[in-house]
């Protein structure tokens, strides 16, 4: 997929989102807002109640979407004979939209009353959704292959080059401007916080600080438009691997430590929604069928 495919991909599914969003609170706005102890006199009580055709049938497809995407995305990266279907990058991405589509419709299936055992599923569900906008966090700050595989520290190391070797521009810069370049790729000690969250901040403004001086010393130089381009693009390349080397093994344990998190919530979940279901069927509600 190319990258302007991939972007028509992206915004396609966030917006089938947001519009689902959007016209699911336009037409149930007056029932939802409406006090639990009135609903049964508004007159779209009987479509729009969790039981309703209308109700019912957004936790049934709602249901049926977070199943799709947790399996589909669990059996695409365990199972071997289904490596070559598609990149894991946007098995993923499919993931993540059903799993967001999903609990939206569930949010409305229970027309926000929700107590009891179900409850539990519920609020497992938000916390699973919660945990994966962490984890979708995480993950994009470890560096992978265009497949999707996780690199390991020394083959992001082999991705560094010698900008010196590269930059064949002497004639046209000044030694400073030359040895500002090359300092400001190598490898630096990352600015030490005990906040793992206030380090990455500093380390992200460090980083801004330099490229924006090697922006302001080339522009002392007399480089073409191009030139110009071509040194900033190496230099925001080596500085982005270099910060990706610092925090490589934070996020690999942060990534161990989210799934033993991000796991429990969704067998819970799961769990609980197969129960709700079996008991719905039990007492007959069967919807459309």
């Amino acid at each position: 997929m190319s990258k302007v495919a991939h972007i028509i991909f992206i915004a396609v599914l966030t917006a089938i989102v947001i519009l689902t969003l959007i016209a699911l609170s336009y037409t149930g706005f007056s029932y939802y807002n409406t006090i639990l102890e009135e609903r049964f006199f508004h007159i779209n009580h009987t479509t729009l109640k969790p039981s309703g055709i209308f109700g019912h049938g957004l936790g049934i497809i709602g249901s049926l979407l977070i199943l799709i995407g947790v399996f589909t995305y669990i059996v695409r990266k365990r199972s071997r004979s289904l490596m070559r279907l598609g990149i894991l990058k946007y098995w993923l991405e499919f993931h993540i939209f059903l799993c967001t589509l999903g609990p939206i419709m569930v949010l409305f299936h229970t027309a926000f009353k929700f107590g009891g055992l179900v409850a539990v599923s519920f609020w497992s569900m938000v916390a699973v959704f919660l945990s994966g906008i962490v984890g979708r966090f995480i993950y994009i700050q470890i560096p992978r292959s265009i497949e999707g595989r996780e690199l390991s520290l020394s083959e992001v190391r082999d991705m560094k080059t010698d900008i010196g070797d590269i930059i064949n521009l002497s004639d046209r810069l000044d030694e400073e401007s030359y040895n500002v370049i090359v300092e400001s790729t190598k490898k630096r000690v990352g600015v030490y916080h005990e906040n793992i969250v206030m380090r990455f901040f500093k380390n992200y403004s460090e980083d801004k600080k330099t490229f924006r001086k090697v922006k302001s010393v080339l522009k002392r130089n007399s480089l073409t438009q191009a030139q110009y381009k071509q040194v900033l693009k190496l230099v925001k390349n080596e500085i982005s691997l270099n910060r990706k080397i610092d925090r490589l093994v934070t996020m690999q344990n942060l990534f161990k430590y989210w799934h033993v998190a991000h796991l429990p919530f969704a067998i819970v979940m799961l769990v609980i929604m197969l129960i709700h279901v079996a008991v719905t069927v039990v007492f007959g509600f069967r919807w459309i069928f």
